[in-house]
């Protein structure tokens, strides 16, 4: 069976409303995002520096940690 091609337009403020939920989870996923290396870095910060450098790291490198973790 085929399918018909979708003509119809989208319904009055459908497309504000899906921008608007996307905003939301960039916000949410954003927060999220800072969160968990925030907390990455604070486990990191109470370790040693002998347990920093079996794992490769120094103390300066801590502050540099990438974003995406």
């Amino acid at each position: 069976m085929a399918m018909a091609p979708n003509t119809r337009t989208a319904p009055f403020g459908a497309i504000a409303t899906l921008n608007l939920v996307n905003l939301f989870e960039g916000v949410v996923k954003s927060v999220s995002d800072w969160n968990t290396k925030r907390q990455t870095q604070s486990i990191l910060a109470s370790l040693s520096d002998r347990e920093l450098a079996d794992i490769g790291l120094c103390r300066a490198d801590l502050d540099n940690l990438p974003s995406q973790l």
